[in-house]
């Protein structure tokens, strides 16, 4: 690679980031996030139970 590609390259990539901005969510959003995450949290400890139970079967 040239030396003048890379440079070019570097001044792209070190420009202003692009992509998603972080938002504050709305309350109903934050509830849902909430209920999200005690879903997965429970299903994370009931399918570990379910693998200790059946490792001792």
């Amino acid at each position: 690679m040239s030396s003048s590609k890379r440079s070019s390259f570097n001044r792209s990539s070190s420009s202003s980031r692009r992509g998603a901005t972080r938002r504050s969510a709305p309350g109903s959003d934050r509830w849902l996030n909430r209920l999200l995450d005690i879903a997965v949290a429970s299903a994370l400890l009931v399918g570990s139970a379910a693998l200790l139970i059946s490792q001792f079967q």
